[in-house]
């Protein structure tokens, strides 16, 4: 009995990226599946090729915005400094480090936020600036 564990927990842990793998595009494509299925349902009660138009222009995917890395640079700060309160106020003294580590990669994520405006308003803002001086 030992010998059939010993040779199938590598087994398992070698395979289990790939199970989860495909879990993942089965759910994906049922859900994709379903989304058509309800359009074409739809579309079969509506008369009107305006309303139908309408409908997919909805649908269609969108775009993603830009990453806001001010945002994420003040909730990774903030974790950060979470972890290293932990680690002071409790007998695990390596979270003091790893909170740090973490706050320190927010802060470079903040000032990656200002260096690199991701809004068009805030490139023209920066472009009108480097113009003025």
């Amino acid at each position: 009995m030992e010998g059939i564990l010993a040779l199938g927990i590598p087994i398992v842990a070698i395979l289990m990226p790939v199970l989860l793998t495909g879990i993942i595009l089965f759910l994906n494509n049922r859900g994709q599946k379903d989304k058509y299925d309800a359009l074409i349902e739809i579309s079969k009660n509506i008369q009107d090729p305006s309303e139908i138009i309408g409908l997919l222009e909805d649908l269609k995917e969108e775009k993603k915005q830009p990453i806001d890395y001010r945002r994420s640079g003040v909730m990774t700060l903030f974790v950060g400094l979470g972890l290293s309160l932990f680690g002071t106020f409790s007998s695990i003294g390596i979270l003091k480090g790893v909170g740090l580590l973490v706050a320190a990669i927010g802060v470079g994520s903040i000032v990656a936020g200002y260096l690199y405006p991701n809004d068009s308003v805030e490139i023209t803002k920066a472009v009108e600036d480097f113009e003025k001086k």
